[in-house]
C-alpha cells in the first residue's frame, strides 16, 4: 500500500521518488495523485516526507485537488534557463529539474525515476541531471520496483475503485449476452436484422461502447474469441469470425477507469445454443478445478501453491500442463492468476518460478483466478476467471459475481 513506501525506500536505500509525465494512463503517477487531470507534472517524494507535486499553472486547480503540497511549474522560469544554456533544450531541462530538486530538498542521496515520458527525451534530461548533480545517484527500477511492491496490496479505496470497475465490467457482459441471444439464427450462425451474419467485429463495437457510456476505457482491448480462436489463450478473436451456434467463445474483458485509471479482469466461456459432448466434458474440468481452488485459497500463503496445485488437479484429470511439458501448447498452459490494480498484471504473480515475498495471498492483495484449458486443434478453448480480494479479516471475496453458465440460450 502507498503507507508502506517509506519503509519500502528505507529498505532498499533510496533516498527519493521522481514520478514524472502525465496523470493519464500513467500508473505511477495516479497511484501517487489519485489520478487528476494533469498533462504533465513531476512528482517529488523524499522519504518520511509528503510528495510534492509541480504543475503548470493552467492545471493549478487540479492539482490542488490532489491535497498534496504543490509547487507551480512557472516559478522556475524555464526561459531565462533556455536563454542561459543559448537555447540548448536538453541542457535548460536538466536545470530546471535541478532547481526543483534542490527546491524540494535534494541535494544528494538515491533517486529512482518512475513514469511514461519519451524515452530519448529521459536519457538526454536525467543524464544531464546527473552530471549537475554528481552527488545525487540518479537510476531506474525495473521487475520488483518499490512502487509495484507497493501496489501488492490494496487499500480501501483502491479495493472500492476496482469494485466499481467490477460492477461496470459485468453489467457489459450482461449487455453482450442479452445482445447476442436477441439475434436469430439461420444454418447454426447469429443473423442480424438484415440477414447478415453477426461477427465477432461487431459485438466488440458493442463492448466498447457499452464500456465507454459506462465511464471505463478499454486500453487492453478485449478477447472475444471463437473456436479454434478460444483454444489460443491470448488470441483476441478475428473480427470477421461469424458467431456459430455449439462453439466455445472465451470472453475475457478487462477494462479500465476512463483516463488510465484501476482495471478490473474477468473471463467468461460460452456456447450459444448448445455446448457439445466433447466441449461439456472440458468445460466440467475447468469449473471443478475452479471451484477446488477457490475453495482453497487462504491468506499469508504462497501463489506458487496453487499454481501447482492447478497442474496437479489438470494432470489428474488427464491434461497436459505446463508443469510435466513446460512449452505445451494445449491442456494447461498458462499461470493461475496475477494480481490487478493501476496495471492488468502486477504482484502477486502465480507461477511454479516465483521467490518473491510480495507472491503471497496478503491481507489487501486483488488477484485473478484464472484456470483455463485450450484444445486449439480440437477447436475449442474454455477459461473462467474472476477477481478476488483478499479481505483484512483473511476472507475472500469475489469483487463482482457472474453466473459460471457455459450456454447462452438462443430462441
Amino acid at each position: 500500500m502507498k503507507s508502506d513506501l517509506d519503509r519500502l525506500m528505507q529498505e532498499t536505500d533510496l533516498d527519493v521518488i521522481l514520478v514524472t509525465g502525465p496523470a493519464q494512463n500513467n500508473p505511477a503517477m495516479v497511484y501517487l495523485t489519485g489520478g487528476a487531470h494533469l498533462t504533465n507534472a513531476d512528482l517529488i517524494k523524499k522519504r518520511g516526507e509528503a510528495p510534492i507535486l509541480i504543475h503548470t499553472s493552467m492545471e493549478r486547480d487540479e492539482a490542488a485537488s490532489t491535497q498534496l503540497l504543490t509547487k507551480n511549474l512557472d516559478d522556475y522560469r524555464f526561459n531565462d534557463l533556455y536563454n542561459q544554456t543559448n537555447g540548448n533544450v536538453n541542457e535548460a531541462y536538466a536545470l530546471l529539474y535541478q532547481k526543483m530538486l534542490e527546491d524540494c530538498g535534494v541535494l544528494a542521496g538515491r533517486m529512482a525515476i518512475f513514469g511514461k515520458v519519451d524515452a530519448g527525451r529521459a536519457y538526454a534530461i536525467f543524464s544531464g541531471v546527473q552530471k549537475l548533480m554528481p552527488d545525487l545517484l540518479i537510476q531506474g527500477q525495473v521487475g520488483d520496483s518499490i512502487l509495484m511492491r507497493a501496489m501488492a496490496t490494496k487499500d480501501d479505496l483502491e479495493v472500492e475503485r476496482i469494485r466499481k470497475m467490477g460492477q461496470v465490467t459485468t453489467r457489459v457482459v450482461g449487455n453482450v449476452a442479452d445482445f447476442i441471444t436477441a439475434h436469430k439464427v439461420e444454418k447454426e450462425v447469429l443473423v442480424q436484422s438484415d440477414g447478415s451474419p453477426l461477427t465477432i467485429g461487431e459485438v466488440k463495437r458493442q463492448i466498447n461502447l457499452w464500456l465507454a457510456e459506462s465511464g471505463a476505457d478499454n486500453p487492453e482491448g478485449t478477447i472475444f474469441a471463437i473456436g479454434r480462436d478460444a483454444g489460443v489463450p491470448h488470441s483476441s478473436g478475428n473480427a470477421s469470425d461469424f458467431l456459430r451456434l455449439g462453439k466455445t467463445i472465451v470472453f475475457d474483458i478487462f477494462p479500465c477507469e476512463a483516463g488510465g485509471g484501476y482495471f478490473y479482469d474477468f473471463t467468461r466461456t460460452w456456447c450459444l445454443g448448445y455446448a457439445p459432448d466433447p466441449v461439456q466434458a472440458v468445460y466440467a474440468d475447468v469449473l471443478d478445478v475452479y471451484q477446488q481452488v477457490m475453495n482453497k485459497l487462504q491468506v499469508d500463503t504462497s501463489c506458487k501453491d496453487y499454481q501447482v496445485m492447478t497442474c496437479d488437479l489438470f494432470e489428474a484429470l488427464g491434461h497436459p500442463t505446463i508443469k510435466s511439458n513446460s512449452q505445451t501448447q494445449e491442456g494447461y498452459v498458462h499461470g493461475l492468476g496475477h494480481g490487478v490494480g493501476l496495471n492488468i498484471h502486477e504482484y502477486p504473480r502465480f507461477s511454479m518460478t516465483v521467490t518473491s515475498d510480495f507472491d503471497r495471498l496478503l491481507p489487501g492483495s486483488i488477484v485473478t483466478v484464472e484456470p483455463g484449458l485450450y484444445y486449439p486443434e480440437r477447436g475449442l478453448g474454455v477459461r473462467l476467471e474472476d477477481t478476488v480480494w483478499v479481505r483484512p479479516d483473511g476472507k475472500m471475496e469475489i469483487l463482482a459475481e457472474y453466473p459460471l453458465d457455459l450456454v447462452l440460450p438462443i430462441n
